[in-house]
């Protein structure tokens, strides 16, 4: 039997997976837009059968984001870019605008949205990631009174563009750069804790408030390199680097499609990623993470090991 049907936008990254499997484990129909119904149909395989519709929709078309809105009871958010595409997918475009959207057309539906932000984005007052995050959040407050919104630390998992990208590139460069001395502070969190609480909060009816999902570790940005390196067996050299040639390089960098680092996410890096002073976390409403960063990135990272899956630390496992 169906409890409810959920709509998320945004359900072919990693989160969306996670969150499909345990929606149709527990007999949630689950809805998933995308921009292209064959790149996105292996979804099908997410899930129990009957339980996944995939529809193509672009999230700028109104009229078609309105029809999918209608014919669910509660929507989850997931949309978001690292970094600037093109005048289309830009910042504003996906983290303000299309927020507002839904959020006026969930009010006017009486339907409920579940809104994916990030932590920490009210205090990197000059990243134009976290503006736009943070002016999201705003639009969504105002617009609609049946909202709830879940702030992230970094998420990590096999399907990641963080812990994967770094196990290759640590994989060939003899030394890697700290920014900021590798200090900043991160709370990391699993995908499948992620979409555990985003779960909780949807069957559990939790009342509109604002939730921070964090890990159950601190780690600063240099730890996180270190574990990584460990799990990977590679010794690498890690160089503090000056920030006058931390800019050089993220202005150089940003240049390629699929960029390391730009100067925005550069300005992001300067501040911690941890849960607030006063802020609500999914440890206080009973929610608590349980996968630390190293075993996380342990079930997976024998994929950039000299050996693959038969590499001997695999096999002694």
């Amino acid at each position: 039997m169906i409890k409810k049907k959920v709509l998320i936008f945004g359900s072919t990254g990693q989160i969306g997976k996670n969150l499909i499997r345990k929606l149709t484990k527990n007999n949630y129909k689950v809805v998933c837009q995308t921009r292209n119904t064959h790149k996105a149909i292996f979804l099908k395989t997410s899930g129990s059968i009957g339980y996944i519709d995939i529809k193509e929709a672009s999230i700028f078309d109104v009229e078609r984001i309105t029809k999918l809105i209608s014919s669910v009871d509660i929507c989850v958010n997931l949309v978001g870019i690292l970094y600037e595409k093109d005048k289309v997918n830009n910042f504003k475009n996906i983290h303000t605008n299309f927020p507002d959207l839904i959020s006026s057309i969930c009010s006017k539906q009486n339907k409920r949205l579940i809104h994916i932000s990030a932590l920490g984005v009210e205090r990197a007052v000059d990243s134009k990631y976290a503006i736009t995050k943070n002016n999201g959040e705003k639009k969504i407050r105002e617009n609609l009174k049946d909202h709830l919104i879940i702030k992230p630390s970094v998420v990590f998992s096999v399907d990641d563009n963080f812990t994967t990208r770094f196990m290759s590139l640590l994989g060939l460069a003899p030394f890697f750069p700290l920014y900021y001395n590798g200090k900043t502070k991160f709370t990391p969190i699993h995908a499948t804790d992620l979409a555990d609480i985003i779960f909780y909060v949807i069957d559990k009816e939790i009342p509109s408030q604002t939730i921070e999902a964090v890990g159950p570790e601190i780690l600063t940005f240099k730890e996180m390199l270190s574990i990584i390196m460990e799990s990977i067996n590679k010794k690498k050299i890690l160089v503090p680097l000056p920030l006058f040639f931390s800019k050089i390089s993220a202005k150089l960098l940003q240049i390629f499609p699929n960029p390391l680092i730009t100067m925005d996410q550069l300005r992001l890096l300067k501040y911690d990623n941890i849960r607030t002073e006063n802020g609500i976390t999914n440890f206080e409403i009973g929610r608590p993470s349980k996968i630390t960063f190293k075993d996380g990135i342990s079930k997976y990272c024998y994929n950039w090991r000299e050996g693959g899956q038969f590499s001997i630390n695999r096999l002694k496992k």
